[in-house]
């Protein structure tokens, strides 16, 4: 009998003992989607945004840092390209300093250094990907263009143009009467977020057949995003709460990748900035 029980619990111990691993913290991460705040002009359409370098801006760019403090993150990234794969550091957060929030209207030094620096982080991630010189574009709209021309389809293209314009020059009408925080706000809300991806998916109409720019748009486009989730990936660590501030257009995949990746936790900034 004595010999039966030990056998038993031979066979029960490890499993009682793999019951008891805790299993690792969650890695909560937050997608910050911004409009760009420097006008860099670099986007198939761009809105003019007012100067967020005044006393008014910055205090309510202060407001925002406030609002995503009670977060508590503990990873602030941005879209930058780091110099170091290996680190995935951002180069330039260290030389920053509360000066730079008056002359450098980056929305990753207004948000992303001054939260970072408001929390008294040592580093800031730069998880960005680019085109790669000798590779197809991420995003190669003059594609679709091209065949919209070819198939008496330029019209229905450039009324997607004008969707896309009205949306900006409502962004630019808003900054008079709401704060950064409500504009961000607005920028993040689901509905807008959807609306996003569905301008990218209506491009998959333009194509016919073997010829599908359209299609390969989203597809690049979903890789870039995948590169920029791979890199985040890389430094996020079990418990981290991570902010990652970026281009509104990566919202929907970014959010999407953190969802589905099994030990990740999306967390809403409709949470914590305030509602328009």
């Amino acid at each position: 009998m004595l010999k039966i029980l030990a056998a038993l619990a031979a066979l029960v111990l490890p499993t009682a003992a793999l019951a008891q691993t805790a299993e690792p913290e969650p890695i909560e991460v937050m997608i910050l989607g911004t409009y760009h705040m420097s006008n860099p002009g670099q986007d198939l359409h761009n809105a003019r945004i007012d100067p967020v370098t005044t006393p008014a801006k910055q205090a309510q760019l202060d407001a925002v840092a406030e609002a995503l403090a009670r977060f508590r993150p503990t990873v602030v990234a941005v879209e930058r390209i780091a110099r170091d794969q290996a680190t995935m550091l951002d180069h330039r957060y260290p030389a920053f300093t509360p000066a730079d929030l008056l002359t450098n209207p980056d929305e990753r030094i207004q948000v992303g250094y001054r939260l970072a620096h408001r929390l008294g982080l040592e580093r800031v991630y730069a998880i960005d990907e680019q085109d790669r010189e000798g590779q197809p574009s991420y995003f190669p709209f003059e594609d679709v263009q091209r065949w919209a021309e070819a198939h008496g389809e330029a019209e229905r293209l450039g009324t997607m143009h004008g969707e896309i314009a009205a949306m900006l020059a409502d962004l630019e009408e808003r900054q008079a009467t709401e704060s950064v925080g409500q504009l961000l706000a607005r920028t993040n809300a689901p509905e807008r977020v959807r609306w996003d991806q569905g301008f990218y998916a209506r491009l998959m109409s333009f194509g016919a057949g073997d010829d599908q720019p359209g299609a390969v748009l989203n597809a690049r486009w979903y890789a870039r995003n995948a590169q920029i989730f791979a890199r985040l990936l890389q430094v996020a660590r079990p418990g981290d709460r991570i902010v990652v501030v970026y281009g509104s257009g990566h919202n929907y995949w970014l959010r999407q990748m953190v969802e589905t990746t099994p030990g990740f936790h999306l967390v809403s900034p409709a949470d914590y900035l305030p509602t328009p």
